[in-house]
C-alpha cells in the first residue's frame, strides 16, 4: 500500500494508527484532521440523503454515516459520486432492519444526484416514433437517457419522500416507483404507476418493447400500454432506437 493509502485509509478508519512518523503533536493534528474530515463527509452524505436523515433523525444518521465511511470511504477527491453504496449499505444494516423502505429511499435520492451529473445528451422527440413502421415497434430496443433512472419498490417510497418533507403523508401501504430525470437543467422526480416503471425498468435492461410490454402485464394487471409509450416519447426519455440491423438517433 502507497504511502497515499495509508495516509487515506488512516483518515476514515479511526481504529488505525496513523501513518509512520508521527507522535506528539503531528499525532494530534493528525487526529483533529481525521475528524475534520469525517465530519465533512457525514455532511456530504445530509447533504445527499436529506429524506434518510430526515426518517431517522440526526443522531442515528451520524452514527450510521460513520460505519459507512470506515467501509466505503472515497474513491475520488470529487465527492459527487460519494454515497453511491450507501442503498446497499443501508439494505444489511441491522440498526436499520426496523426501517426497510430506507434503502430505496436513499436509491431515489442517489439517482437524483446521478441525474444532475448525467451527460447532456440528445433526447428523441415523438416525430422519430412515428415514422417507425408499426411492424417494428414489438422488435425495438430503446436507450434511455443516462439521467433517467426509475427506482421501483414494495414500499410506498413516494409518499414517504412527501412524509419526510413534510409535504404530505403515507396514507395505504402499497408499492410504488418513482422516476428521476434532468429533462432540462433541473432534476425532477414524478411517481409512475407500477406497470409503467416496470415497462421502463424493462426497456433500460434492453428489453424488446413487446417484451418489456409482457413484462410490465405480468407486474401490474392494470397496466396501461398507451400511457406508458406516452410516458416513454411524452417524456423524451429515449436517446437511441435500435432495430435488428439499424439504430435510429
Amino acid at each position: 500500500m502507497s504511502g497515499f493509502a495509508i495516509f487515506a485509509a488512516g483518515l476514515t478508519a479511526p481504529e488505525r494508527r496513523p501513518p509512520a512518523g508521527l507522535a506528539g503533536p503531528s499525532e494530534r493534528r493528525f487526529a483533529v484532521y481525521r475528524n475534520n474530515v469525517a465530519v465533512g463527509l457525514i455532511r456530504a452524505l445530509e447533504t445527499r440523503f436529506p429524506a434518510v436523515r430526515s426518517l431517522v433523525g440526526e443522531e442515528f444518521f451520524g452514527a450510521m454515516a460513520r460505519d459507512f465511511i470506515r467501509s466505503h470511504p472515497p474513491a475520488s477527491p470529487v465527492l459527487a459520486g460519494f454515497g453511491d453504496e450507501l442503498p446497499g449499505f443501508l439494505a444489511g444494516f441491522e440498526p436499520a432492519a426496523d426501517l426497510p423502505y430506507l434503502a430505496d429511499i436513499a436509491r431515489i435520492e442517489a439517482a437524483r444526484t446521478r441525474a444532475y451529473h448525467a451527460a447532456d445528451l440528445a433526447r428523441l422527440d415523438a416525430s422519430v416514433f412515428a415514422a417507425l413502421p408499426p411492424d417494428a415497434l414489438e422488435r425495438l430496443r430503446i436507450t434511455l437517457h443516462p439521467a433517467a433512472t426509475v427506482v421501483r419498490s414494495i414500499h410506498p417510497v413516494w409518499d414517504i419522500l412527501a412524509a419526510a418533507s413534510g409535504a404530505g403523508d403515507v396514507t395505504e401501504w402499497t408499492p410504488q416507483a418513482v422516476l428521476i430525470d434532468r429533462p432540462h437543467l433541473d432534476v425532477v422526480m414524478r411517481p409512475l404507476p407500477v406497470g409503467t416503471a416496470a415497462f421502463l425498468a424493462a426497456l433500460a435492461a434492453d428489453a424488446p418493447l413487446g417484451d418489456a410490454a409482457t413484462s410490465a402485464s405480468a407486474a401490474d394487471p392494470a397496466f396501461n400500454p398507451t400511457a406508458a409509450l406516452l410516458d416513454l416519447i411524452g417524456g423524451a426519455l429515449a436517446i437511441q432506437i435500435h432495430l435488428p440491423e439499424e439504430s435510429l438517433t
